[in-house]
């Protein structure tokens, strides 16, 4: 299992051998380092704790100072979770990890908190199509229509309607990694991935 972090740059397109044109996602790829490695037998699961970038220390509290010791200051720490044990095994805090672990034609699951869109009507959120424009119908474009059920005095739970809108969690899976550029630590990843520009990613091989 193959796992790292990484900040979403912007979407652009490269192109294969034969000329085709492939739209993809840069992925930039700061110091990822281990700084805890959590077992059974301490935490009750296999879990492997990785920071990554930078950040003013000073915006940094002391119980998080204290756990980094002069590891760095990170601005975001994850867990992932291997698949088998024997991932966890080879890793041990402090260790760097680094990009070359992926290549070209890997499948990866991507996860990152989607863009946040604020409060939305029924239209945009749901998909529905609104109301009819005639039959002496004037203003009723975009309104929900009846929510009731005719035999009750309350609205079902779960009946679909205008609210908050994305900041979720959204992972993507059976991406392809199209190319990895060494020199400037960029991940380029067919297609789209969630979030706007400088969301963390976590990119974890499928």
């Amino acid at each position: 299992m193959k796992f790292i972090l990484g900040r979403k740059l912007n979407m652009t397109q490269i192109y294969d051998a034969s000329g085709a044109a492939i739209p993809v996602t840069a992925v930039a790829v700061r110091g990822n380092v281990v700084t805890q490695v959590r077992t059974k037998e301490n935490d009750g699961y296999e879990a492997v704790q990785v920071g990554e970038g930078s950040r003013n220390p000073d915006r940094i509290n002391k119980p998080m100072k204290g756990h980094f010791k002069d590891l760095g200051n990170f601005a975001s720490i994850k867990e992932f979770r291997p698949f088998d044990s024997s991932a966890i095994s080879t890793l041990k805090v402090g260790d760097r990890i680094n990009l070359d672990q992926f290549k070209a034609g890997d499948t990866v699951m991507v996860s990152a908190t989607s863009k946040g869109k604020g409060f939305q009507g029924v239209v945009k959120r749901h998909g529905f199509k609104g109301g009819p424009r005639s039959h002496g119908q004037k203003h009723s474009e975009r309104e929900p229509g009846s929510i009731g059920g005719g035999l009750r005095t309350r609205v079902p739970v779960g009946t679909r309607m205008a609210g908050r809108m994305g900041s979720d969690r959204v992972t993507v899976k059976n991406l392809k990694v199209a190319h990895v550029d060494q020199e400037e630590n960029v991940m380029y990843v067919s297609g789209a991935i969630p979030g706007r520009r400088g969301t963390l990613v976590e990119i974890v091989s499928q």
